[in-house]
């Protein structure tokens, strides 16, 4: 049953096996990498990202570059959108809080449970990934992406040629938080079949966090007729 009303409570095994690929991204980031030319991984970091993330199962190809290699390319976007990497001359570094985290499982784990949903310039995002996260908190019976379209529309928000909004603009909406819930183990869904997106226990879990009041992103109502792109 659902755990609303309860403290959210984490242990430092789960917290670590769950937090285990940015940890380790952050780990590799270390001093900095020196990116191409195109702003990409080097083709050996996309390796032993592949490779000690295990993602080949994600991927179809040799996994050695960012720009072919879309897990990678996700994980580093989603560590970047939640405020641990940063690009700074050419070089992909830590941010100063990433520093502190890397060797603090639990303290990453809610860092990332805090930032939730990723910022994003586009409400509808926001929105979109705020109401993903409560779907899987009160293990609604519902798809949480038709749950989406259907609560984004009743708060104003269209498609951009004025339509209503269907399961797949929701889910497409709330992109940036699946990826880090599916990069943290928290959901079973694989991201290419798009089944309805149902939590494991952990992310049961993390996604309980947003239960409590006064979350951090901008969860103001849009305005009528707003466009979700």
């Amino acid at each position: 049953m659902p755990r609303l009303d309860q403290p959210v409570l984490i242990d430092a095994d789960t917290a670590a096996r769950m937090v285990h690929p940015y940890t380790w991204l952050l780990n590799h980031v270390g001093d900095g990498i020196k990116l191409t030319s195109a702003g990409y991984l080097p083709p050996v970091h996309v390796e032993a990202a592949m490779t000690e993330l295990s993602l080949g199962e994600e991927w179809i190809g040799k996994g050695n570059r960012k720009n072919q290699t879309l897990p990678v390319l996700h994980l580093r976007e989603s560590a970047a959108n939640m405020g641990l990497l940063r690009k700074r001359r050419g070089m992909l570094m830590l941010t100063s809080r990433a520093r502190g985290l890397r060797a603090d499982p639990v303290a990453l784990w809610w860092h990332l449970a805090e930032r939730i949903p990723p910022k994003s310039p586009d409400p509808c995002e926001s929105q979109a990934g705020l109401i993903l996260l409560t779907a899987l908190a009160a293990q609604a019976a519902e798809d949480p992406d038709v749950t989406a379209a259907r609560l984004l529309s009743a708060i104003g928000w269209v498609k951009g040629d004025g339509a209503e909004l269907t399961k797949l603009t929701a889910g497409d909406a709330s992109w940036d938080t699946r990826i880090v819930l599916r990069r943290l183990g928290a959901l079973t869904d694989d991201g290419r079949s798009r089944p309805a997106a149902k939590p494991t226990a952990e992310g049961m879990t993390f996604a309980e966090r947003h239960s409590a009041p006064g979350p951090k992103a901008d969860h103001r109502l849009a305005e009528p007729d707003c466009v979700c792109r």
